[in-house]
């Protein structure tokens, strides 16, 4: 009687079992209903989350290339010191239309960064011996290649992406140029107006217009009212530039109006809706001699 009793339980148990097992068979599958639901929620957190890292690695970039910006306004500092207070002189700067030299005596850079691929042209500057890496000149947001000079697209990477503003010494005693056309500071005790907080010293500029290594502006005491670009700021930190100022601070501008190059090696005319901007760059630089 007892084994009959054991076999009885046993038969009652047996299909609670099979239940419990087909259900947990069920659990573990997937319709395909389900599969493509998930695929979809991924879809959308995807689309949800790429624009934030896309953002977020935008601006990594952009503080790396403050970095950069603020090693090199050390490197001027640093000059400066070792000088008398005689900041490196700015005395490269040719003729964006024959290419030909208009100041070429010595100067923190002499390269020119659209077509000279030989680092010699950053190594014989005079901010070189005190930070020796080549890194510090180049933006990591600049994608541009390096091109011959009749414009043929080469694919490697250029070496420079700054430029030094005008307002810092032309020299000039070697350049009667640059004495002429652009009123700069010698000696950094000198600065006055403007101030060594608002008077930038370098900036990152805009691929398709940096040529030589001076970055000019019309100033009021020779142009007026110019409202023109000479050379354009960069506009790939998310529609900004970076700059360095000559009390040794960094900044990023965000641009009300993108800066695109319209002529190349030309002029260009601000628009009434792009007037903040310039005023803003062209407060950055010296206007007068007095």
């Amino acid at each position: 009687m007892k084994q009959v009793g054991q076999l009885r339980r046993r038969v009652e148990i047996a299909p609670i079992i099979r239940t419990r097992r087909s259900a947990r068979t069920n659990l573990t599958a997937f319709t395909l209903i389900e599969l493509l639901v998930v695929i979809a929620i991924i879809a959308i957190l995807a689309a949800l989350l790429l624009p934030a890292l896309s953002r977020a690695k935008n601006q990594g970039l952009s503080i790396a290339c403050l970095n950069n910006l603020k090693q090199l306004e050390v490197c001027w500092h640093m000059y400066a010191v070792d000088h008398d207070d005689i900041v490196p002189p700015n005395n490269s700067v040719a003729d964006l239309n024959s290419g030909s030299l208009l100041a070429n005596e010595a100067s923190w850079c002499t390269n020119f960064a659209r077509y000279d691929k030989d680092p010699i042209t950053i190594e014989s500057g005079l901010l070189f011996p005190y930070n020796r890496s080549l890194g510090i000149y180049h933006c990591p947001a600049d994608r541009s290649t390096l091109e011959t000079r009749d414009g043929v697209k080469l694919s490697g990477p250029r070496l420079r992406s700054y430029n030094m503003s005008l307002s810092v010494n032309g020299w000039p005693e070697a350049s009667g140029y640059l004495a002429s056309y652009m009123p700069s500071y010698k000696k950094f005790t000198d600065i006055r107006s403007p101030n060594s907080s608002q008077l930038f010293v370098f900036l990152d500029v805009h691929e398709d217009s940096i040529y030589d290594c001076l970055f000019g502006i019309p100033v009021q005491a020779v142009w007026g009212d110019a409202r023109v670009w000479w050379d354009i700021p960069a506009n790939r930190h998310n529609q900004g530039c970076n700059f360095a100022f000559a009390d040794g601070h960094a900044e990023h501008w965000k641009w009300r109006v993108p800066k695109t190059v319209k002529v190349k090696f030309a002029a260009q005319p601000v628009p009434p809706e792009e007037m903040p901007d310039y005023q803003r760059v062209q407060a950055g630089v010296r206007q007068r001699w007095d």
